[in-house]
């Protein structure tokens, strides 16, 4: 039998374009960590990406760089604005706007730790992290809501943390914003519905990131050891979630918390 006889009918050919092309997606604090993945990860598969950073401008421009320069269809932007300051937020969406008009996909990913036990946490603690993963989200989340609401399969995907399911010592502050957007993405998912637009979250587990990487080793393996997939996440894992999220196959899915994290709340 040729090559030619062998080959695949012609309506089970995978398609030749990618499934975000033409797309244009927005990933807050996509200069580093799971943030950049995503960012990588949607441009791989065709998308516009714009990467929002606050400080790190050169890993922002970094990440835009591989991506348009890979053999894809996607393209990157870096674009600066601090999530928890509403007048920047509103500067990035006009800059944003007015180049490649209405965003089709929002990640909220942008997040701090400011980790310390409640008896000691101040208030300044508190506030910069609900400041950044809560308000932050807020902020990006109403200014391109319009977009989100009006555009052909839009998305929001919100990245939260098995921290905010489980708790932690030292982190009630991260905790609070993590669980924060469980209830933020359902609401959300409810008023988007009638528009066709959908809003999902996923919760990752102790992922290989340098937030990770910086932990103790006494307890880093003391978190390891909790996880019956015996491992930490990859970035690409949780990358691969948000890719499939973003894509028109996930549109029956919303007001979902997805769990990523190797089964360790089983």
């Amino acid at each position: 039998m040729s090559i030619e006889q062998r080959k695949r009918p012609a309506e089970l050919d995978l398609p030749s374009r990618q499934p975000l092309a033409g797309r244009t997606c927005l990933i807050t604090g996509g200069s580093r960590g799971i943030g950049r993945g995503i960012a990588r990860e949607l441009g791989r598969h065709g998308a516009t990406v714009i990467v929002n950073y606050r400080s790190s401008e050169t890993a922002a421009h970094e990440v835009a760089d591989v991506i348009t320069e890979s053999d894809t269809e996607g393209t990157a932007h870096p674009v600066q604005a601090d999530v928890t300051d509403r007048n920047e937020v509103e500067a990035m969406r006009e800059a944003v706007q007015d180049s490649f008009g209405p965003i089709d996909i929002l990640v909220n990913n942008a997040g701090i730790t400011c980790d310390c036990t409640f008896a000691t946490m101040t208030h300044e603690d508190w506030h910069r992290v609900i400041d950044v993963s809560l308000h932050g989200t807020f902020n990006c989340t109403q200014a391109f809501y319009d977009d989100i609401a009006t555009v052909d399969d839009g998305r929001v995907i919100s990245i939260s943390s098995v921290i905010g399911k489980q708790g932690n010592v030292g982190q009630a502050n991260y905790a609070a914003a993590k669980s924060g957007l469980f209830g933020f993405t359902r609401s959300l998912a409810l008023e988007l519905a009638d528009t066709g637009a959908t809003a999902n979250c996923i919760a990752p587990g102790f992922t290989r990131t340098g937030m990770v990487e910086a932990i103790p080793d006494h307890i880093r393996d003391d978190l390891h050891a909790e996880i019956p997939l015996d491992r930490f996440a990859n970035i690409d894992e949780i990358a691969g979630l948000v890719r499939y999220l973003a894509t028109e196959e996930s549109g029956y899915i919303t007001g979902e918390v997805i769990d990523i994290n190797g089964g360790i709340d089983l």
